[in-house]
């Protein structure tokens, strides 16, 4: 029975619970914008990391170095993208 119950998963959702609650903290708490953000984008990356390794299984596959490179390249894409954004429409670079 103890092989059937699903303790990764269980302890995945609860650490969840904890980086929500710490990313809740940060609106209750009277923190400065650069140490709010820094704490909201640390737990966000984290908790997209536990989602998917434990939740959306990417390293349980055979084909897991592809999905690996594929979550790098999107990336790579999406940092390039904003800090293009960034570079052109905010900080004035053409």
């Amino acid at each position: 029975m103890k092989e059937l119950f699903p303790r990764k998963q269980v302890m995945g959702f609860l650490f969840s619970l904890v980086l929500t609650a710490v990313a809740l903290a940060v609106y209750f708490f009277d923190m400065s914008f650069a140490l709010g953000m820094t704490i909201l984008l640390l737990t966000a990356f984290i908790q997209a990391g536990v989602q998917l390794v434990l939740f959306m299984h990417a390293g349980e596959t055979e084909d897991k170095n592809s999905i690996y490179t594929t979550i790098y390249y999107g990336l790579i894409i999406g940092l390039a993208t904003i800090l293009g954004t960034l570079l052109t429409m905010i900080w004035g670079y053409v």
